[in-house]
């Protein structure tokens, strides 16, 4: 596969002024501005392949957004290199508007008063679709994300799941090779974000399309993603498979245990019960101190067991461990 996205050794620094409190620390910073220099990128590498589905999380103020603004051409960067689809952002901006696309859960490009099919008309002039092209396009995305019940309703009345199709289905008219989504599902219900995830999966595979993703919402990361990029304080603290994430930062197990007669007292040590009746009982394990197989040991010797299921804890309490460290 290609890489769509290369960058090597990228930096932002931002550099605020400091003021002391009052009227006399407002004529101090006029007279003798003081200046303090934020690191918001800090020397950071990775490439992206064609047709991936890529997770780029942290927590806020870790980068994110100053890394998507680089990479679609908003800022430049202090030094290091990128390049997008072959293009360097910050120079080749608009040929790159042509060649990507992107959603920002909280930033809608929709005119709100207006329905939404006078916006795709507006962004077929702007990106100089072909008439016919644009109609077959408009059609296809119509179809796709079920949009046309409400395609010429003003936008303030749809609801926030229909508008965030319709956004996505906005950003996708001219065929982009990379799609930067921020938060796609923040707001939804379970319903909404399930066929979000589902319409995704769905471009990604039909299209080839790279899908670049920051959300706070791990069922997300989980239903998409196969790679996870970790960023805080401006760096790269893991890049690899969201499978392997657990295994690498987490040696906990949850265990879930059935047991074919009432348990009046469960006694073992080591272990972290999370909750239980007489029948079950789920239990956290760190297999650092007490192995697996001590464990099943202890289990089979005290209890009569009808069943044992063995899991890793939740992704969202890995990356939560992963910020408490770094």
């Amino acid at each position: 596969m290609n890489q769509v996205i290369h960058i090597k050794n990228l930096r932002k620094e931002f550099k605020t002024k400091h003021k002391e409190p009052g009227f006399l620390g407002s004529l101090k910073s006029i007279i003798h501005p003081k200046t303090k220099t934020l690191t918001a990128v800090d020397n950071i590498s990775f490439n992206v392949k064609e047709g991936e589905i890529i997770a780029f999380i942290g927590p806020n103020g870790a980068g994110k957004s100053t890394t998507i603004k680089i990479l679609t051409g908003i800022l430049h960067p202090t030094s290091g290199n990128a390049k997008v689809l072959g293009l360097v952002p910050w120079k080749d901006r608009i040929k790159l508007a042509y060649k990507i696309g992107s959603v920002f859960g909280q930033k809608p490009q929709l005119w709100y008063h207006l329905p939404a099919i006078d916006t795709f008309n507006l962004f077929s002039k702007i990106y100089e679709l072909d008439k016919h092209e644009y109609k077959e396009r408009l059609d296809y995305l119509v179809k796709t994300f079920e949009i046309k019940e409400f395609l010429n309703t003003p936008v303030r009345k749809l609801s926030l799941g229909q508008r965030m199709r319709c956004e996505i289905a906005a950003s996708l008219l001219h065929k982009p090779k990379i799609i930067f989504l921020d938060e796609p599902t923040i707001g939804l219900d379970i319903v909404a974000k399930q066929k979000m995830r589902e319409l995704i999966k769905k471009l990604n595979k039909k299209e080839k399309t790279t899908i670049f993703l920051t959300s706070h919402d791990t069922q997300d990361i989980e239903h998409l993603c196969k790679r996870i990029i970790i960023v805080n304080h401006g760096r790269i603290i893991y890049d690899g498979s969201v499978n392997k994430l657990s295994k690498k930062f987490l040696k906990n197990k949850v265990i879930s245990v059935k047991f074919e007669t009432p348990v009046k007292k469960f006694n073992i040590e080591g272990v972290k019960i999370i909750k239980s009746n007489k029948f079950n009982i789920d239990f956290e394990l760190d297999t650092r101190k007490k192995s697996m197989q001590q464990l099943i040991d202890a289990l089979i010797k005290k209890y009569k067991i009808a069943d044992i299921n063995i899991s890793d804890p939740p992704i969202e309490e890995t990356i939560s461990l992963i910020y408490r460290k770094k």
